[in-house]
Order: C-alpha cells, then sequence, then structure tokens
C-alpha cells in the first residue's frame, strides 16, 4: 500500500482562515438577516486600477490573434514585467537589482511555502510569534517542526514572540536559527521595524550564516520615512536574504494572482560537503522544473502598475486603505480598546477586553456587533489575547464597524 507523507497528519485538520470562514457561514446560516462586516480575511474591496485593466484587456486581445498569440511563457517571468520592477521597486530607491534576480510568480504565498522545496530538512527554523501561518504550516509539512506541544508550540521551531512587552520587536534569539522568517509590515500585528532594527537582524545573518526569508507584501503601504521597504536597503542583506512581494495588496490581484521573489546572485548556501552553492540558480532550477509561469494577461496587468497612471491609481487605493486602518485605530481606541499597528499597514491588532481568549472575542464581535476578525491565537502562542482587523473593507463598512463596536462599550 502507497504511504502518504505523515507530516501533513501533523497539521490542524483546518487552516486558519478556512476555520474562520466556517464560522461566518455557520453564524450567517442561523441569523440569515446579520449584516456582517467581514474584516477577518485579508481581501481587497476596491476594484483593479483602471491602467491594469486595460493592459489586461489588451493582452487578451493579443491571445485572440495568430500572430499576437502568447502561449507557454518564461518560467521566471516576461522580461518586460521583470525589468519593470527592477527599475521601479529597486533601482528608484537606490538597490541594484537585476531583472535575473527577479522570479515571477503566482502569489507571494505559494513562493513563502515553496521555497521550502531548496533548503535541507536539517535547517532550524525560527519564526516571529505572532506569523503568518503558513510559514510554519509548510515547515511542518516539510519535516523541520518537530512535534506540536501542549504549549502550543512546534519542539523544532524557534520563536520570537513580538507583542507589546517588547514593542513588537523581535529579539534575537539564544539558539541561532538557520533559516529566519520575518514579515514587514508585519502581518498580522500590523507593525513595523525601523532601518535599524532590521539592521540587527541582517548583521546578525551575516554573523551566523543565517538566512533571512523577508515577506514584504505590505511595502506599499509604508508612508514612514525611516522604514524601509526592502531589505535590501540594508548593506549586507543581498548575501544573506531572499525577499518576497505580491501584487495582491498593492494593487488588488488577489484575484488575479501575481507576485516575485528576489533572490540576488551573493545569496550562497552550502551543501553537504560544504560546497558553495549559488540560491538563485538553485531557484531557476527549482522553478523552471515545478512551475510554468504566471499567466501574460496577468504579467501585463502587473507591468502596468508601473506606468504613471498606474503608479497614481494604486497609490490612491493604498491611501483608502490606510485611511480605514486609522479610523479603525483611532476609532476603537477612542472607545476604550487597546489597539496597535494601522499606521503603515493594512491591519490592525486588539488587546482583547478582559483577558478574554481570542476565539471568545471573535465569536462575541460575532455575535453582538455583527463583525468579523480573525482571532489573535490563530497566528500562534503569542496572539492569544489579541484579534486582527483588517482595513480591506469599504470606508463606509469600517466606519459602521468602528459604530458597533464602540456601543457594545467594550473598552
Amino acid at each position: 500500500m502507497f504511504r502518504i507523507n505523515d507530516n501533513f497528519c501533523k497539521l490542524a485538520e483546518s487552516y486558519l482562515f478556512s476555520e474562520v470562514a466556517r464560522r461566518i457561514n455557520a453564524f450567517k446560516q442561523s441569523h440569515p438577516d446579520a449584516d456582517v462586516i467581514r474584516m477577518g480575511i485579508g481581501d481587497v474591496t476596491l476594484p483593479l486600477c483602471g491602467a491594469a485593466v486595460k493592459a489586461m484587456h489588451e493582452a487578451v486581445e493579443e491571445e485572440a490573434g495568430g500572430a499576437t498569440f502568447h502561449g507557454y511563457g518564461p518560467e521566471q517571468g516576461y522580461p518586460f514585467l521583470r525589468e519593470a520592477i527592477a527599475e521601479n521597486d529597486y533601482r528608484q530607491r537606490g538597490i541594484e537589482i537585476s531583472a535575473d534576480e527577479i522570479f515571477v510568480s503566482d502569489g507571494a504565498k505559494s513562493d513563502t511555502g515553496n521555497i521550502g522545496d531548496i533548503l535541507a530538512m536539517s535547517n532550524k527554523v525560527a519564526v516571529t510569534d505572532p506569523v503568518y501561518p503558513v510559514y510554519v504550516d509548510t515547515n511542518v509539512m516539510g519535516g523541520r517542526a518537530g512535534e506540536f506541544g501542549q504549549d502550543g508550540c512546534w519542539n523544532g521551531v524557534i520563536y520570537l514572540p513580538v507583542t507589546a512587552v517588547n514593542g513588537f520587536v523581535p529579539q534575537l534569539p539564544a539558539q541561532v536559527p538557520d533559516v529566519i522568517y520575518l514579515c514587514y509590515p508585519n502581518n498580522p500585528t500590523g507593525t513595523t521595524l525601523t532601518f535599524d532594527q532590521l539592521k540587527v537582524w541582517v548583521d546578525y545573518a551575516r554573523k551566523h550564516g543565517s538566512l533571512i526569508l523577508f515577506d514584504s507584501a505590505y511595502e506599499a503601504f509604508i508612508r514612514t520615512d525611516n522604514v524601509p521597504h526592502s531589505i535590501f536597503e540594508i548593506p549586507g542583506a543581498k548575501e544573506v536574504a531572499i525577499e518576497f512581494r505580491s501584487f495582491s495588496k498593492t494593487a488588488g490581484f488577489t484575484g488575479v494572482r501575481c507576485a516575485y521573489t528576489v533572490i540576488p546572485k551573493e545569496l550562497k548556501g552550502v551543501d553537504s560537503n560544504g560546497n558553495a552553492v549559488s540560491i538563485n540558480k538553485l531557484w531557476l532550477r527549482r522553478q523552471c522544473t515545478k512551475f510554468n509561469g504566471a499567466s501574460y494577461i496577468s504579467q501585463r496587468g502587473a507591468a502596468a502598475i508601473y506606468s504613471p497612471e498606474g503608479k497614481r491609481q494604486t497609490r490612491e487605493a493604498i491611501d483608502y486603505y490606510l485611511r480605514n486602518a486609522s479610523l479603525l485605530r483611532e476609532g476603537l481606541a477612542t472607545a476604550g480598546l487597546e489597539v496597535f499597528g494601522g499606521v503603515d499597514a493594512p491591519y490592525v491588532w486588539i488587546k482583547t477586553p478582559g483577558n478574554m481568549d481570542s476565539w471568545s472575542f471573535f465569536d462575541m464581535l460575532l455575535d453582538k456587533c455583527h463583525v468579523a476578525g480573525t482571532p489573535g491565537s490563530g497566528f500562534g502562542p503569542a496572539g492569544e489575547g489579541y484579534i486582527r482587523l483588517t482595513a480591506f473593507n469599504t470606508y463606509e463598512n469600517t466606519l459602521e464597524a468602528v459604530r458597533r463596536i464602540s456601543a457594545a462599550r467594550f473598552g
């Protein structure tokens, strides 16, 4: 009889956001007239910007003509998009990244999960806590996480708490990890690191030979001067880091699917014999084997974001969500709740009142206010006692959510 990968059986039966959706649907079935404001899953609500829509319409027309049809494209992405990314997202910020260090994909979630394909099972992994569940779950699947304990932690993972106690800044661990996951602006807390705070981690990785997997999917929301948009703004980071970015939140591509990963040529790992190996070449080999590339149509849409009109339209959309984040942060604080994040990020992180656990507050918000968030405990042990709300709903719904929660007098 064939065997399965037993590591999958170690996972909880339901992924966090699937469980959130299940509970909301159950509530809707028992309360069919309830107008539930969904602020849990980080999906956008504004339509695609006009520049991207126009470009994709034109791409569809190209696909309809024999002379302009595009079939399989380059697995690592079309040159027109890779060059636009290198120029606009990096060179214009003083960072020299070449097009062949950029790998276009169908989502940062896929890339952050799949990157483990090229990393040894023996690597010791560190994650901030709370953390985006994909980082931990994919290491469980890959056999690096060990066993799940009664404390809510995997015994093979190094946890780096980020809480109000340490100002949401992870501290260097006592045990040196081989691979370090960092996400800033942070999901789920909505907090950020300054240039100097991120430099601590780059210097640490260089000293110990660690790899930083840096998820900057929300960098477009940064408005504060001393908060880096890219880890490659830090000297030496090209030697120790991979950066993941997405068009999902930047340009509303959650349904279109397009993202990219940057792997500098300076980044080297070692094989079992201690020989240096180019991570850029290794990932290229992986992608060419297991991925056929993002669609031509989606890549044309992504490239249009870098046009003057596309830049203006995407900034307007991001400003809209940042306005929602500010409304949530200030409105809920006025209501007496303790609120963090939401300044350079689309997430606000709320302390549950009266030491209530995360799922109980989730249920109470849903029942009393008809507002759905995401329980902090779903992001890790240090997330217990918090709940995450997103700024991706409409302004009107955000205003109404603040009104409902304020009227409930939780604070």
